[in-house]
Parts: structure tokens; sequence; C-alpha cells
């Protein structure tokens, strides 16, 4: 697999780059822990690198929570 396009990852966290860094700190961890790969990519990348890679293919999206009022 070749590079993420950065915007492609914002879209994918409504625009929010903190929200992005989250979601891909959340699923690296899991990944490292152990989880299954979403997607198919060679086995010596870093799991951080793998997240980044499951949020471009949309495997791993970010739950939007309902504000109260």
């Amino acid at each position: 697999m070749g590079y993420v396009d950065r915007e492609k990852l914002l879209d994918k966290s409504e625009g929010s780059v903190y929200k992005l860094v989250n979601l891909a700190a959340k699923r690296a961890l899991e990944v490292a822990e152990g989880q299954p790969k979403l997607v198919d990519v060679n086995a010596a990348l870093k799991p951080s690198t793998i997240a980044l890679y499951e949020i471009s293919a949309g495997k791993v999206e970010s739950k939007r929570l309902k504000g109260k009022g």
C-alpha cells in the first residue's frame, strides 16, 4: 500500500485532527494487543500505520455521541 492522503483521513473523522488522532491511537492499541487487522497489509507495518490504513478504507469509524439538550 502507498501513501494515505491526509484529506481523506480528515473526511473520515469529521474534519477534526483531534478525533483522527484519538481514533487512530485507540485502534492501534487494539491491533498491538492482537485484534485482527481489518485490511490486507504487510505484517511488518507498525500498528499506528495499520490503523490509518483501516480508517482510510472506512473499516474503522468514530462513534457520534448525542449531546444533551
